[in-house]
């Protein structure tokens, strides 16, 4: 069983936090909602409030093996302005697994962590993207330790790539079949 933390700021894109959250725990992993407030409550884009498992301050991020960057605004902007974020993008970039998706993949262009990779992000979002690293199609990627989506329509297939990078295709396939999800 992993150990994943999903980061929380006030703004985050519900589905793209929440629907890889579930296919994760479907998987059997231990998955922590962890937001950067002061206190466990964090708001959604859609205004939708929800009580986080952890704050940034609380959680223990030494044994954890995956960090989820979830898009939305003003969410990705309020995660880039936090430096512990930041921290832990880069290092979980170097020695450990990451995910972003929709907007958040530019925190990762900004800290200049994507050059020489496949990254995708929510269009309008690339700015700051290296040459040559974003596909032409939308959807979900994987190079190495990084999976990265395009955005809402992605969040279950987010969370499918992200248990397969954990546990193998075989356990994200049985996920998916358990889900309904068809190819």
């Amino acid at each position: 069983m992993a150990k994943v933390a999903i980061l929380l700021a006030d703004g985050f894109e519900t589905i793209e936090a929440l629907a890889p959250a579930d296919v994760l725990r479907r998987g059997g992993e231990d998955v922590s909602l962890v937001t950067i407030n002061d206190t466990p409550h964090v708001t959604t884009a859609h205004k939708i409030g929800i009580d986080a498992d952890a704050t940034l301050a609380t959680y223990d991020f030494s044994d954890c093996d995956l960090v989820v960057l979830p898009g939305g605004m003003p969410g990705t902007t309020n995660l880039r302005a936090n430096e512990r974020v930041c921290e832990l993008a880069r290092e979980f970039m170097a020695s450990r697994e990451l995910g972003a998706i929709c907007a958040a993949p530019s925190i990762l262009a900004e800290l200049g962590l994507l050059e020489g990779r496949v990254a995708t992000c929510y269009p309008g979002c690339e700015g700051a993207f290296p040459e040559d690293v974003r596909p032409e199609e939308l959807g979900v990627y994987t190079d190495g330790n990084l999976v990265t989506a395009s955005g809402p329509a992605f969040a279950v297939d987010f969370g499918l790539e992200l248990l397969a990078l954990l546990e193998g295709d075989e356990a994200a396939e049985r996920v998916a079949d358990g889900m309904l999800v068809i190819d």
